[in-house]
């Protein structure tokens, strides 16, 4: 049954929690609140996990082995969006509620993403997604698109075995 076996019974997707973690380092990265002026705040932080998950989702549905690991990691994300909550003192009533606005966020930005990769470029995307319509200086959208792309274009040369080890590019 192996790794993948296990990692679809398992409803908590342990199995992913390496990847979860190496999108959340890579999205804690300093360049992008520095040189891409993601805003440093629970929000922007939010936005930015959400951006690089949006990728690696993104690359992970390009294949058929991947489909099922990318479901999981969606799900490894909203535990991990519960427990955050949970820490800054939102009480059980509106988790919920909370879980489902995120979860609709997550979903309108990989929404946003693809489109903006398949059309004219992501930049208007990011404005709308990442800094929520309130644009910087060019060169911090410059910033954040290439090295979202930059990842997007590692993520394609990687093995799917691979990045679901949790080895991103």
């Amino acid at each position: 049954m192996g790794w993948l076996g296990n990692l679809l019974g398992s409803k908590h997707a342990e199995a992913l929690l390496p990847l979860y973690n190496a999108v959340v380092v890579r999205a804690r990265e300093p360049h992008w609140y520095v040189e891409g002026a993601v805003p440093d705040t629970v929000d922007g932080r939010f936005d930015m996990i959400a951006a690089v998950l949006s990728f690696v989702l993104m690359r992970l549905e390009e294949t058929p082995e991947g489909a099922a690991p990318s479901a999981a990691l969606a799900e490894r994300f909203v535990d991990d969006m519960d427990g955050q909550l949970r820490q800054m003192g939102i009480g059980d009533i509106v988790v919920g509620k909370h879980i489902g606005k995120m979860m609709a966020m997550l979903g309108g930005r990989l929404g946003a993403y693809r489109d903006g990769l398949a059309g004219d470029g992501i930049d208007d995307a990011l404005v709308r997604n990442l800094y929520r319509g309130d644009a910087p200086a060019p060169q911090a959208v410059a910033h954040a698109r290439d090295s979202l792309l930059a990842l997007r274009a590692g993520l394609a040369a990687l093995p799917t075995a691979q990045i679901l080890e949790g080895d991103l590019p």
